[in-house]
């Protein structure tokens, strides 16, 4: 036997060189093709690029969710009660001097107007200027704030709520 018809047990089998990197071989666990499996795949998150557009300020370009009341000048008012009368938003609506918004009555600011009143108005359930103020009290009319009719309506409750709880601590006794 000489060294030229010796052969292996086992055939002298050469790693795969596809791939290089990670024991998956073939696609060292990149996947398929295409930009995923290529070098510096580092795509940007799209939200991240969204929100970097949004900008810091609230203020900016931000349209506010607060419901702003919808203005009423006095002249309006004025043709539509030449007689006077009770102005609040309900009426208003009646009226046709204003629309729901969204299925609701708005809340309503009364501006001053270029004319002079002449009639009583009085105005309550709505906001009111100060100058449109003063030429409504001028003429005699009444002005009937929201805060101070949102303020007598707890001051009723909280004198009724003490007053049960007298009776309360009366019938224990």
């Amino acid at each position: 036997m000489q060294i030229h018809n010796l052969k292996r047990e086992h055939k002298n089998k050469k790693d795969r060189l596809v791939g290089r990197g990670g024991k998956h071989a073939k696609t060292s666990g990149r996947g398929g093709k295409g930009q995923t499996a290529r070098a510096g795949n580092k795509r940007r998150p799209e939200l991240r690029d969204i929100i970097k557009k949004l900008p810091k300020n609230r203020g900016y370009k931000f349209n506010s969710f607060a419901i702003k009341p919808i203005g009423v000048s006095l002249d309006t008012i004025i043709k539509s009660y030449p007689k006077g009368g009770e102005v609040n938003p309900t009426l208003l609506l009646e009226s046709k001097i204003i629309k729901k918004v969204k299925g609701w009555i708005p809340k309503i600011k009364i501006l001053n107007g270029k004319d002079d009143i002449i009639v009583k108005i009085q105005v309550s359930k709505c906001f009111v200027s100060d100058s449109a103020k003063e030429k409504i009290i001028k003429a005699g009319g009444e002005v009937i704030s929201e805060a101070k009719e949102i303020k007598k309506e707890k001051e009723i409750k909280i004198k009724e709520k003490k007053e049960e709880i007298k009776v309360k601590t009366k019938k224990e006794k």
